[in-house]
């Protein structure tokens, strides 16, 4: 088993600047985004068309290439967020009824493996869970050939880029998380086809991307609206009854010439079905948990960045994990290459050295915090001092006039038994003497009296003469004082 060092070594923090680069055929939009003092900061933003496919040119030329724009914008961030094309994922679906988490994982792995045509091993796959009846969720895998993904890391080392996260623009425009999302078929239009995304309950439901749908006809763009119209039916009616239920809202992304026709001819064939059609031309005040520019248009590459600085994660990631230096080392040490008993004893030592001298920092942060919180530590500690010596002055329970009030609905109403002196000590013993007509109405209020919650230890010390008679009672009520420490 691997040691786990994500306890010791802390993973690495979103950066406070990042570029966000969005991947369309030929075309790359880029934005450089800050996040500061709670509002989204746009540096730099760019377009531009390739010469070089990311996939099939090679990886220094692309790399430079894309460097060259990144100078020509000025942009100096190595940190990035890649939009990855729609058209490069593979989707798979199943249902999955209500598991513990660890057999939901083994069976969605056997899922995965029947639903994808090639193998699971070769695919970076990210999924994603939408809830349907009866506690049972669709889930929707999606995958991309790993050497796409190693194709577009060797592209970004050439360009010197960093990138955190692989993620779909088309789920940064449309966040399966907000609230909004709940129900919504979303349409995407891209330099060569349209991307479609269905979002229910927090999930994503289906994902595809409409090829054959963007013509281009002498350097002019259009759309095949009868093709979009058909598919996007099609997908609604492969999906559950309950998720296919939920979809009230149709939103549209793209430039305004293309998706203003698209959505007047939308509105004439899902309208009449109950479905709204949206234009999506600029972001609500709350799209974001953060302050927006003013005028700010609405962007794959913006949506990136600004999800990336203000979500946790993207809903789906395509980004391979990375093992931390140490991992790399022992995995090199330790598979029989080069590996030898005293090189792993080497290793133990000096991860012990490493563990030792980590403690040691964690020490004296605590120390250099705790200095600096002392005195105000010493202040809290007097004020709890005060509060205990002082809170019985302050009890808001109100103990005495709820001992009053018991006794009285002990004593009868006519005045048979009276009482001349009650006396309180402490908040639960309670002396009382008074006088009764007789013996029988002596004993009625006193078996009301022991009935009574929180009264208990009743007797009557003192009896003196028949009718009338004067009498002493002494008892204990509740559990001690008030506000007792």
């Amino acid at each position: 088993m691997k040691p786990d060092f994500k306890s010791i070594f802390p993973k690495r923090k979103t950066p406070a600047t990042l570029l966000a680069l969005a991947f369309d055929g030929s075309k790359l939009d880029g934005v450089v985004l800050r996040r500061a003092n709670g509002a989204l900061q746009p540096l730099q933003n760019f377009s531009v068309a390739l010469t070089l496919d990311p996939l099939t040119g090679a990886p220094e030329l692309v790399g430079r290439e894309i460097r060259n724009q990144l100078d020509a914008a000025n942009v100096r961030v190595r940190d990035c967020i890649v939009g990855v094309p729609l058209k490069w994922v593979l989707t798979a679906h199943t249902e999955l009824p209500p598991l513990p988490e660890a057999d939901a994982a083994s069976l969605l792995q056997m899922e995965a493996e029947r639903g994808f045509s090639s193998d699971v091993a070769t695919l970076q796959i990210s999924s994603s869970r939408t809830p349907i009846a009866a506690d049972k969720k669709y889930v929707l895998f999606t995958g991309i050939p790993n050497t796409q993904i190693v194709a577009l890391e060797a592209v970004l080392a050439a360009a010197k880029l960093k990138p955190i996260s692989f993620a779909l623009g088309i789920s940064a425009l449309q966040s399966p998380g907000d609230e909004k999302s709940n129900g919504v078929l979303a349409l995407a239009i891209g330099e060569n086809n349209v991307g479609l995304q269905v979002t229910a309950g927090g999930g994503i439901a289906a994902l595809r991307a409409l090829d054959g749908t963007v013509e281009n006809e002498n350097g002019r763009r259009s759309l095949n609206t009868d093709v979009i119209s058909r598919e996007a039916r099609v997908t609604l009616g492969q999906l559950p009854a309950e998720i296919r239920e939920a979809v009230k809202r149709i939103r549209i992304f793209g430039p305004r010439e293309l998706a203003q026709p698209l959505a007047d001819e939308l509105e004439l064939r899902f309208e009449p079905l109950g479905l709204k059609v949206e234009l999506v031309s600029a972001y609500a005040p709350n799209e974001f948990p953060a302050t927006l520019p003013l005028g700010i248009s609405v962007s794959v590459a913006f949506s990136l960045a600004a999800r990336a600085l203000t979500e946790p994660k993207p809903p789906l990631e395509f980004l391979p994990p990375k093992p931390s230096v140490i991992e790399q080392a022992i995995a090199k040490y330790s598979s029989g290459r080069l590996g030898t008993t005293g090189l792993v004893a080497a290793g133990i030592a000096a991860l012990v050295v490493l563990l030792f001298l980590f403690q040691e920092f964690q020490l004296w942060r605590l120390r250099s915090q705790w200095s600096q919180m002392q005195a105000h530590v010493g202040q809290l500690q007097g004020v709890e001092a005060n509060i205990r010596q002082f809170r019985p002055w302050y009890d808001t329970s109100f103990r005495t006039l709820t001992i009053l009030r018991q006794m009285t609905l002990a004593f009868p109403e006519d005045g048979e038994v009276t009482a001349k002196t009650i006396e309180i000590h402490n908040g639960s013993t309670v002396d009382c003497s008074g006088t009764a007509r007789d013996n029988l109405a002596l004993l009625g209020m006193e078996t009301k009296l022991r009935a009574l919650p929180g009264v208990s230890d009743l007797h009557l010390s003192q009896v003196r003469g028949k009718a009338p008679m004067q009498f002493s009672v002494e008892f204990q009520y509740g559990n001690g004082g008030a506000n007792e420490n």
